[in-house]
């Protein structure tokens, strides 16, 4: 099953089943999609729990109030990638951590090829970090997504810091 959910920078797609959220991420057609999705959007009887969760805080988080991501998660992975997810998910909001950085804390101080690898794969954008990892230098590099929005979600997590 799936919803949508109108953010700033794009529809998201959220997929998943009572089991948990399985994807979490932007779609091209936009445009195309726009009516459907809110006809979709209105039948929420049917949708699991883990979905409507999903998508609440993912609305929480766009209005600078959620920092945390909570909904129950039916990741599909190999070991080590889901040894990074769980890793990025411990880098605090509204901070950064290199490749390297997320290498050595999953204990693999020179697999940070293979973290980039998983970072790529990640199936659940936003709720699992994968934008708040950057480049040794500081340099934004490899969102899927599009460049412009890493660069739009961690502004937007800097401005929303409360200290």
């Amino acid at each position: 099953m799936q919803l949508y959910y109108h953010s700033p920078i794009g529809i998201i797609e959220l997929r998943g089943s009572s089991e948990g959220l399985e994807s979490c991420s932007f779609i091209r057609q936009a445009a195309a999609l726009r009516e459907s999705v809110r006809a979709r959007n209105q039948k929420l009887e049917s949708v699991p729990e883990p979905l409507k969760e999903a998508w609440l805080q993912l609305d929480e988080y766009f209005k600078g109030k959620r920092k945390v991501f909570s909904v129950r998660l039916n990741l599909k992975g190999t070991e080590f990638q889901k040894m990074v997810w769980a890793e990025l998910q411990k880098i605090p909001y509204g901070e950064t951590r290199s490749y390297r950085q997320v290498a050595e804390a999953c204990g693999h101080p020179r697999a940070f090829r293979a973290v980039g690898g998983a970072n790529h794969k990640n199936p659940v954008v936003i709720v699992i970090p994968c934008h708040r990892v950057i480049g040794e230098d500081g340099s934004l590099v490899g969102f899927g997504a599009g460049m412009w929005r890493k660069k739009w979600l961690l502004q937007f997590e800097k401005k929303n810091v409360v200290d």
